[in-house]
């Protein structure tokens, strides 16, 4: 990394990820990327995660464990009716200025991990669908689990863009989102797919039973994100009744190990949303390869975006069968999600 090429990606992050979705963090990532010192301060960032998400995550955990500072009035998270005059970005430096060596090893030692619930709006359809194909119990394996928030998909409830409830109706976590092109068939949301093992594999599970771990997901979420912020905290009550087994390291490294462990006679389920963009192509094109060879041994689904676009895919290999299916855009905050899977992907 060098100053320009994080300079680049601050600007990427204002564009592709905080236009329409987060006003506050727009304002400070645009400053942020035209701040010598601050660019600076980020090249601490551990490699190949996602640096923006990083540096206002790691300001925003400090503030929501206490560190007093003026800084805290600005974020609505914290505060009931927080400041919105032009002072925001430098009071934000002088928050890292004078925070500089915290964040400093919070840069070289947490990681971005995958916490958005409501991703699992669009990722309920997709696993009726699989089941459909094969109509047998699913068994999952997510990549990049964090702290298996999404490995529970099937006991949360949803809607999508009207009264309808699908899912788990008695579960404490409700997650609306819209259909923003096409139209997923109501087959596909009125039944819930049998699961019959779950797993989850990260470099560093986050255990939510402890503060620390906690403290840093929750500081993952945009501060005016109230929805996010109740979605989650919904979701670690829900998991907290069952929670799901989750291994710790590498999960592609894993991957052949643990696929030994499940039923022969089940749906095996590969997915990671979000997740991919911080694997090396090394990484990547080892996971494409193993996914494949185990295609040889049994049935597979591969679900996953942000590997080769932003797209939401969904790869298989059935009865030997090499398929690739292209779901639609994703929003990274799974607010809406595209359905293109024609009648022909679907029979």
């Amino acid at each position: 990394m060098n100053k320009n090429s994080l300079a680049e990606r601050f600007n990427d992050f204002v564009v592709l990820e905080c236009e329409g979705s987060s006003e506050f963090y727009r304002r400070l990532a645009s400053e942020i990327a035209e701040d010598d010192d601050l660019l600076e301060l980020c090249l601490n960032a551990r490699e190949g995660q996602p640096v923006p998400n990083l540096l206002l995550g790691a300001v925003h955990y400090l503030l929501l464990k206490g560190t007093d500072h003026q800084l805290q009035e600005y974020y609505p998270s914290i505060v009931k009716e927080p400041q919105k005059d032009s002072h925001l970005f430098e009071t934000f430096k002088d928050f890292c200025f004078r925070n500089t060596s915290k964040i400093k090893n919070i840069l070289k030692n947490k990681r971005v991990q995958t916490n958005e619930v409501r991703r699992c709006a669009y990722l309920y359809p997709i696993f009726g669908f699989i089941y459909q194909q094969t109509n047998k119990p699913l068994s999952l394996i997510e990549i990049g689990t964090s702290a298996g928030l999404q490995l529970l998909w099937d006991q949360y409830s949803y809607s999508y863009g009207n009264e309808q409830v699908y899912g788990n109706k008695d579960s404490y976590v409700h997650l609306i989102s819209n259909v923003r092109e096409g139209e997923v068939p109501t087959h596909l949301l009125s039944s819930i797919p049998p699961v019959n093992d779950r797993r989850g594999m990260d470099l560093h599970v986050s255990d939510l039973t402890n503060i620390e771990d906690y403290l840093w997901l929750k500081a993952l979420i945009w501060p005016e994100h109230e929805d996010r912020l109740s979605n989650f905290e919904a979701a670690v009550k829900q998991l907290r009744l069952h929670p799901p087994h989750l291994i710790e390291g590498d999960g592609v490294g894993l991957l052949t190990e643990v696929i030994e462990e499940i039923p022969t006679d089940t749906t095996l389920c590969i997915f990671h949303t979000h997740v991919a963009n911080q694997m090396p192509n090394t990484v990547k094109e080892s996971l494409i390869h193993k996914v494949k060879e185990i295609g040889n041994q049994r049935d597979v689904f591969h679900i996953y975006n942000n590997m080769e676009d932003r797209n939401l895919h969904v790869d298989s290999v059935v009865n030997g069968e090499f398929k690739k299916r292209t779901v639609g855009g994703t929003d990274g905050h799974g607010r809406w999600f595209d359905w293109k899977l024609s009648n022909e992907d679907l029979a």
